[in-house]
């Protein structure tokens, strides 16, 4: 028998079982439910057409197709018939205690106390630690040592009760003057101890064989303080014209920045009256290259024609002198000198036919022992 020639009946069973067998394959899928919220679903995919079985159907009557049509439905809808669990509620954890020994942080508490540092686990073994005891024992004091500690007779030497000296020639000088040759001295002395002193202080100046001008001091010093004397004394004047003695009293020292200062002021004969003041500085341009600078200005109360002198300020000079210290005691110089004559005694050297200033290239020695 051929297959076109199968009875209605046997094709009717056909294509009911194919239907049923259809449906019981999708049956688990469209029964089983599917926790959505712990899976990522692909996007969604055309399902791919249900291919028909291969059966040529009668012309004359059309097979149930009933079942079938329902199976298409389930394929189609893969989503249909799943239960899709409610959202949980959303909880905030309570925050819970760190456990820092499980981190490995095994650390003591702030609260607890600090722990001795273990120094030569550290590596620390290399440092000098200061010794707590002496390296050489301090032997016992005996008897003998107390008998040592006693002054001897007379007592001990003290070196500012010690008698000393100094002798300085800071200007010895010549330069060619119009009337000749020129020479200037300006030098101090003194002996005693570091408190007490008798000073010797004196300068001039010859032109051509004659003394324009020279004085001697003698003083007697008293230190006040550190680097500061008192002095007091006299003071003799020899030129010009005829000598007069003067009462004397000022300070002398090192001022701040150390500028060497004299301030002396003169009380003489027929009430006279005078100051000198004067001021130097060594700036060293080398350990033996020195470079000093020098002002010094003379005033008087009265005038004095006998002598040339003016009142007010009578003379002002300033110079500036290197010197090479090839010893310290003996020092070889050049330089500039400035002076000039003010108010009385410029008047007196203007009747005279004398400049009221001067300036002069010098050379002279500095020596001191």
């Amino acid at each position: 028998m051929s297959a076109m020639t199968l009875p209605l009946s046997t094709l009717r069973l056909a294509t009911i079982a194919f239907a049923i067998g259809l449906a019981l394959g999708s049956a688990p899928v469209s029964a089983q439910e599917m926790d959505h919220s712990k899976m990522q679903m692909p996007p969604a995919a055309t399902p791919p057409p249900v291919r028909k079985p291969a059966v040529k159907k009668p012309a004359t009557r059309k097979p149930a197709a009933k079942p079938a049509t329902a199976a298409k439905k389930q394929v189609a809808d893969p989503h249909a018939g799943h239960a899709m669990p409610a959202p949980a509620a959303v909880t905030t954890p309570e925050p819970t205690a760190v456990d820092h020994a499980a981190m490995g942080h095994d650390m003591p508490m702030p609260q607890e106390p600090a722990q001795p540092m273990d120094h030569a686990a550290m590596g620390h073994e290399g440092m000098i630690m200061a010794p707590t005891e002496p390296i050489t024992p301090i032997p016992a004091l005996t008897e003998a040592d107390r008998i040592a500690a006693v002054p001897p007779p007379g007592g001990h030497a003290v070196h500012d009760n010690a008698i000393q000296s100094f002798v300085l020639i800071d200007r010895l000088e010549t330069w060619d003057a119009d009337s000749g040759t020129g020479l200037e001295w300006k030098g101090l002395g003194w002996v005693g101890t570091d408190l007490n002193r008798l000073w010797v202080r004196s300068e001039g100046e010859r032109v051509d064989g004659t003394n324009e001008s020279a004085d001697v001091e003698v003083l007697y010093g008293r230190s006040f303080a550190p680097w500061w004397d008192v002095v007091a004394g006299v003071r003799q004047d020899f030129d010009p014209g005829s000598s007069q003695t003067f009462a004397a009293i000022g300070v002398q020292g090192l001022a701040p920045y150390k500028f060497e200062v004299e301030a002396t002021a003169y009380i003489g004969q027929s009430g006279q009256t005078g100051a000198r003041l004067e001021a130097e500085y060594d700036t060293l341009l080398t350990n033996r290259l020195i470079l000093q600078w020098q002002v010094e200005a003379e005033l008087y109360g009265q005038d004095d024609a006998r002598r040339g002198i003016g009142s007010g300020l009578s003379t002002a000079e300033a110079g500036l002198r290197l010197r090479y210290e090839i010893r310290r005691e003996f020092a070889p110089y050049i330089g500039v000198a400035w002076e000039r004559a003010y108010g009385g005694t410029a008047d007196f050297r203007r009747g005279e036919g004398d400049d009221i200033d001067d300036t002069r290239l010098v050379a002279g020695l500095r020596i001191w022992f």
